[in-house]
C-alpha cells in the first residue's frame, strides 16, 4: 500500500486571506520559508521556496492553482521516496470557506514508494505540514511566527 496522508486544520481568517497566505511569496515566507519564497502559486509556474534549516532553494512546481479553492504542486521526494519512476511527490492544498467564518484548510501529499525510504519520508512530511498549519494558523491569527528558531 502507498503512504499518502492528509493533515487538515480550522484557521479564523476568510479563505482569501488563507489562499493568499499559500499562494503569496512574501506572506508565505514570513511564517514557513524561512530563506524566502520565490514567485507566486500560479497554474504552470515553477516557484522555489528556501528554509533556513533544509538549506538550498526547493524547486515547486505549480499543477494548477484555482483561486480561494485549490493549489495543487509537484517537488522533490528523497532519493528513493518516491514511486517508481518518479522523483516527485504531490501535494494539493483545499481552501473551503466554513460558515462561521473559518477556513478549513486540508492538506494531502501522495505518490511515496512503498518502501522504507517511502514510509519514513510521508511521515516526515505528514509531520512538516502539520507545523505549516499550525504556524500558518498563528501568524494569520496573531502575527507571530512559530518558525523561527525553532528548529536552529
Amino acid at each position: 500500500m502507498e503512504p499518502t496522508f492528509t493533515v487538515s486544520g480550522r484557521i479564523a481568517k476568510p479563505v482569501h486571506e488563507v489562499y493568499e497566505a499559500v499562494a503569496d511569496p512574501a506572506i508565505l515566507s514570513r511564517y514557513f520559508t524561512t530563506g524566502g519564497a520565490q514567485g507566486r502559486m500560479e497554474t504552470g509556474a515553477t516557484v522555489t521556496w528556501d528554509f533556513h534549516d533544509f538549506p538550498g532553494q526547493f524547486p515547486v512546481h505549480v499543477v494548477t492553482a484555482q483561486q480561494d479553492k485549490r493549489i495543487e504542486f509537484r517537488w522533490g521526494a528523497a532519493e528513493g521516496a518516491a514511486k517508481e519512476g518518479e522523483t516527485e511527490t504531490t501535494v494539493v492544498f483545499t481552501f473551503t470557506s466554513l460558515e462561521d467564518g473559518r477556513t478549513l484548510v486540508e492538506i494531502v501529499e501522495k505518490g511515496f514508494s512503498d518502501s522504507d525510504a517511502g514510509w519514513n519520508a510521508a511521515l516526515n512530511q505528514c509531520g512538516g505540514w502539520t507545523a505549516m498549519l499550525c504556524a500558518m494558523r498563528v501568524w494569520l491569527e496573531h502575527g507571530i511566527n512559530l518558525r523561527e528558531g525553532f528548529y536552529v
